[in-house]
């Protein structure tokens, strides 16, 4: 049976064909994933995405299952501990950060009564439809991504660049950016009309 065809930075790791076949791009509305993508992509700041997947579950363990209200009360030691645990990338910054940012993710919730209601604003409320026909196509960060950052910086939030924003746009489905040719694009694209 032939393989379906997907984008190319999906390539043939099963870790990264089932992320690419089952995750990438579905637009989500549960405040926890969101915390879930804004901690692992501040992590994979500078990394390849695939060392993040591969330390997924190392995350969850040590982020209390991405609890942002569990993960906003670590303390220096918690995270002093957190830097000898090899599951997760051990960066002090990108953990101090995790911690900031949870504490700001609680206050977005309580200012917008979720943080769905929140970041969805950046795209209208519907995920923007592209239709590349190749990688090279894809933008590294949008106005939209540059507007997010923004206020996330001035919200508090840290390892929220413009690029970082547009990578979370992409995984948590605020833009479809499987290329046309993708067998993921267009159950995508109709799902959202």
């Amino acid at each position: 049976m032939k393989a379906p065809t997907r984008c190319a930075w999906a390539s043939d790791d099963p870790l990264y064909q089932a992320y690419h076949d089952e995750e990438w791009g579905v637009p989500l509305h549960d405040d926890q994933r969101f915390f879930e993508f804004l901690l692992l992509e501040g992590a994979q700041a500078g990394l390849a995405w695939i060392t993040i997947l591969r330390k997924r579950e190392g995350y969850r363990r040590a982020f209390a299952s991405f609890d942002p209200a569990k993960v906003a009360r670590f303390d220096r030691s918690h995270q002093t501990r957190l830097m000898q645990d090899e599951s997760i990338i051990r960066n002090r910054l990108k953990i101090g950060a995790a911690v900031d940012n949870a504490r700001a993710f609680l206050d977005v919730q309580a200012e917008h009564g979720s943080f769905d209601h929140y970041i969805w604003q950046f795209v209208n409320r519907r995920t923007k439809q592209n239709q590349w026909t190749d990688l090279t196509q894809v933008p590294t960060e949008t106005v939209q991504s540059q507007a997010m950052s923004k206020d996330l910086k001035q919200r508090g939030f840290r390892f929220v660049g413009p690029t970082i924003c547009y990578a979370f746009m992409q995984a948590t489905g605020m833009v479809n950016d499987h290329v046309a040719s993708c067998f993921r694009h267009l159950p995508l694209a109709r799902a959202s009309h």
